[in-house]
């Protein structure tokens, strides 16, 4: 049974969402060095420029994912993060594509992620480009780095 996943804009003021960035940022520093964690903090997450929101499945939280502007034209991908509980639920595609159909009305005509590199990343790596995301270069303030790869797709 196929079972509706709600996404809501979320103010991070709730205890699921807030435990939710606090096991993704977690998570983040078990698998790479400090210096490579670009995860946002809650603090971050609540900078103007990004937006963020949280999917829910019969009213619990499945997952996050944030919208952060760089410039007009261009927004990164941020805090994708599902609830292990939901993995392979189809809650971070929705998630993805919640996020580009936002980007697409705020006139936005690229987005932009970085994501890590070891096996734990392979799954996400697999959901971008499944919707389109190709491999680039750093960009932003990212520099090169043997824990991150870029990935990049027009709207």
């Amino acid at each position: 049974m196929q079972r509706t996943i709600e996404i809501r804009t979320d103010d991070l003021s709730g205890d699921e969402t807030r435990r939710l960035v606090a096991f993704h940022l977690a998570g983040m520093h078990d698998t790479s060095p400090p210096e490579s964690v670009h995860a946002l903090d809650i603090d971050a997450l609540r900078d103007p420029s990004v937006s963020i929101w949280s999917a829910w499945i019969e009213g619990e939280i499945a997952g996050i994912g944030a919208l952060k502007t760089l410039d007009e034209a261009r927004g990164e991908v941020k805090s994708m993060r599902v609830s292990d509980r939901f993995r392979g639920s189809g809650v971070g595609r929705a998630l993805v594509r919640h996020i580009m159909a936002a980007a697409r009305e705020r006139g936005m005509t690229s987005l932009w992620l970085e994501t890590g590199t070891t096996a734990d990343f392979l799954a996400a790596q697999r959901l971008y480009e499944g919707e389109g995301f190709t491999t680039c270069g750093p960009f932003a303030d990212y520099a090169l780095d043997p824990f991150s790869v870029f990935m990049t797709r027009e709207l």
